[in-house]
């Protein structure tokens, strides 16, 4: 079953210094019920402001929002359904917990505001505080507390009241690596017990490909590419998803002849396979740890500068008037300076022109 459903969905915003901007532009988007879905990209790239309007939080400037079935936003009819009617769970960056509740009154709050019984309430909150390991704790107040542990507050007040549909704001970015990473696995048991559809925000790689089941890359307001994490990773669909997702080694190169030649170096060729029926100016990309360094086969060069990491070596070298990333374990060690060949046997190809515009990413930002 189709939960989420947004259908031609734009938002404009029009600000004194920088006029009318278009932060969403037309997005077509299904999410399945029981489904984790992660919204990723940049800031400003228009991520937080579809969740606030699939909240209710932010109106539609055209489109449709339908959830569970029904239609919530309609702005060709000007029917909009107000947040605290659309049943949805929510947790934001911010923990959103009220200093002056204790635990069991900010957990119980969204009940309360529909004067369930008093019984039910009791009940209701128990639950959510065992499922959010807060139980025993229901008079202590927020600001006794440890920030994982607040967040939890905020996860029991979302799951409280059953939602179909739980909306995460970057929750776990205020909180250590450690715990965010502990967190992510909570926040995933808890969907399969309440059996909720998640929409997740973010702008952490990681976090996002931990949790979803499927992710949306976004970019100056337009969708990019959406498909499972893994085949986000393996299988970009241009310069700006690869370099987002993981991190990433781009050269720019010339194809002539069926051969590859880095470009403004036409005398030395990388011996990799281009693609069928191209010449010309391409962008030749790879993972950093996708790349053989070795002293017998490959492009020839030499070792830039060296940098020992926890989990890796990292070395840099020039390819043509690239600079090249490479991660290798760190038993494959290699001296500054010294001479080195590289191999890639697994090249992503891309236009010479699939570019980025930083200038309007950052202008975005300032909305």
């Amino acid at each position: 079953m189709d939960q989420i459903v947004l259908k031609n969905v734009t938002k404009r915003f029009t600000t004194k210094t920088l006029g009318t901007v278009t932060a969403v532009d037309n997005i077509n988007l299904t999410v399945r019920e029981g489904e984790c879905f992660s919204f990723l990209g940049p800031s400003g790239c228009g991520k937080t402001t579809i969740l606030r309007m699939i909240a209710g939080f932010e109106d539609l400037s055209e489109g449709e929002i339908h959830l569970c079935g029904q239609p919530v936003s309609l702005k060709d009819k000007n029917l909009y359904v107000p947040p605290e009617e659309r049943g949805l769970g929510m947790v934001f960056q911010a923990f959103a917990v009220w200093p002056h509740m204790d635990i069991f009154t900010n957990v119980a709050f969204p009940l309360q505001v529909k004067k369930a019984p008093k019984a039910e309430i009791r009940d209701r909150v128990a639950e959510a505080l065992r499922h959010t390991n807060l139980s025993g704790m229901e008079k202590v107040y927020p600001s006794e507390l440890s920030g994982g542990q607040q967040q939890r507050i905020a996860l029991a007040r979302a799951i409280v009241t059953n939602p179909k549909v739980m909306l995460l704001d970057e929750p776990l970015s205020n909180l250590d690596p450690k715990l965010r990473e502990s967190m992510r696995f909570e926040i995933k048991a808890l969907q399969k017990k309440f059996n909720f559809t998640i929409i997740f925000v973010t702008h952490d790689q990681s976090e996002a490909m931990a949790l979803s089941d499927r992710m949306m890359v976004m970019d100056m307001g337009k969708i990019v590419q959406i498909d499972t994490p893994r085949n986000l990773y393996n299988k970009p669909q241009n310069r700006f998803v690869h370099s987002f997702l993981g991190q990433s080694s781009f050269i720019k190169v010339v194809v002539k002849d069926g051969k590859v030649y880095p470009k403004n170096d036409p005398a030395t060729e990388i011996p990799c396979a281009p693609p069928e029926g191209r010449s010309g100016e391409m962008l030749l990309a790879t993972r950093p740890n996708s790349i053989s360094l070795n002293r017998e086969k490959g492009f020839p060069t030499k070792i830039e500068k060296r940098i020992f990491l926890t989990d890796c070596t990292e070395y840099l070298v020039l390819v043509g008037d690239d600079v090249v990333k490479i991660q290798t374990p760190h038993r494959n060690s290699f001296r500054q300076g010294e001479e080195c060949r590289i191999d890639i046997a697994a090249p992503m190809w891309y236009d010479a022109d699939d570019g980025i515009s930083e200038e309007e990413r950052n202008r975005r930002q300032l909305i």
